[in-house]
């Protein structure tokens, strides 16, 4: 049986929105501290509880404006913060490559 609005209870739907702001709330901690796997877990929590509550419709109500809204921006600063570590280990990653290129020079002229 499908979940729709009438079937879940006001105080159901506040904690499910609670609950994804949470979970984008430490990705984003997480983002920053860059503990990757550990964010990915939480990805996974984080994308079945959507899929609930878009399958509820819980944020086309009205009263979830709001919610909405500040849900949409957490969403957007964790991809800010994803982005952003993404370039930190793409960097590290080349530093770690000029320096192997280096070794494998000296190793050639030694």
């Amino acid at each position: 049986m499908k979940d729709n609005i009438a079937d879940i209870i006001p105080d159901e739907n506040t904690h499910l929105l609670d609950e994804l702001q949470s979970l984008l709330e430490k990705q984003i901690e997480l983002a920053h501290q860059g503990s990757i796997i550990e964010l990915e877990r939480l990805s996974t929590q984080a994308s079945r509880l959507v899929e609930k509550i878009a399958q509820a419709g819980i944020l086309e109500l009205s009263e979830f404006k709001s919610r909405r809204e500040h849900l949409q921006k957490l969403y957007k600063e964790l991809c800010l913060s994803i982005t952003a570590q993404r370039a930190d280990i793409a960097e590290k990653l080349s530093q770690v490559r000029k320096g192997k290129k280096i070794i494998q020079i000296y190793r050639k002229n030694i």
